[in-house]
């Protein structure tokens, strides 16, 4: 097994909120503010050269939509990392949510990877309630139907292997078919959550993210992360927080927006 991945969170968007958008429960300071970054992931093996790219983001027309705010774009910013979005060869969605799967057209020589039940989930019978259609984008997912057209998709049920050291679990929770991905890397186990884990928060506090498609499973997705990531919390990354931009190395040269999750936590 491969321990040579480096992980990199990279953050192209931001929307900023009170805390109580945040948390299913009431919270102390309901007005405090409590910005949301918007990242995606890129997972990097040097001694091959295989880049791997954890969600695809979403784009400007999809930004103004929503009003959520944009720094750089996805394509920019992997380009900026020396990433290549039209040579990457495999790309994880973790979810078929707006923020995690646009921009799927520009990773033109992937291999997409996702839960059957998230496909299943999206386009079956629950997208008839307004309330859980909500995160979902009707584009993203006919731009998903098209990649599985195009023989681009490659579905895994719970557990599945996308490289030799990195590996996709299915935890459900916020999304029905919302899977983690676990890196081996130099410092161990680093296990990207996603939207299992929104924020640091949520899970120290048991408060949740208000999107919730089962409650039960994704309390369960907290525990799975920490046991996936070998008990060390350091190694669970949370999905939108601002404070991993905080906790981990800066990577030169990338501003405030790219930090290094494969090397020891600075905070």
């Amino acid at each position: 097994m491969s321990a040579n991945w480096e992980v990199y969170a990279i953050r192209y968007g931001r929307h900023d909120r009170p805390a109580q958008s945040n948390f299913l429960l009431p919270v102390q300071d309901p007005h405090e503010a409590m910005p949301l970054d918007y990242f995606v992931w890129l997972v990097r093996d040097k001694a091959t050269g295989h880049d791997i790219v954890v969600d695809t983001g979403f784009d400007h027309a999809c930004a103004e939509k929503r009003g959520r705010t944009i720094s750089r774009s996805v394509a920019d910013s992997l380009l900026a990392m020396d990433c290549d979005p039209a040579k990457v060869r495999d790309v994880v969605v973790t979810h078929l949510h707006y923020d995690h799967a646009g921009s799927i057209e520009i990773f033109s020589g992937a291999k997409i990877h996702i839960q059957d039940r998230e496909m299943a989930f999206a386009t079956g019978r629950h997208m008839c309630t307004a309330c859980i259609r909500i995160p979902f984008e009707a584009d993203h997912v006919v731009a998903m139907v098209r990649a599985l057209f195009a023989d681009k998709v490659q579905f895994h049920d719970g557990e599945g292997q996308i490289a030799p050291g990195v590996t996709v679990h299915r935890v459900g929770g916020h999304s029905d078919g919302l899977q983690v991905v676990r890196v081996e890397t130099a410092r161990g186990p680093v296990v990207l959550a996603s939207d299992a884990m929104h924020f640091y928060a949520n899970s120290l506090t048991g408060n949740p993210f208000p999107i919730i498609f089962d409650l039960g499973a994704m309390t369960q997705g907290w525990r799975i992360a920490k046991k996936l990531a070998g008990g060390d919390e350091t190694r669970v990354i949370p999905g939108h927080d601002p404070a991993v931009r905080e906790r981990f190395p800066k990577v030169p040269g990338q501003g405030e927006d790219v930090v290094a999750l494969h090397l020891p936590p600075v905070a």
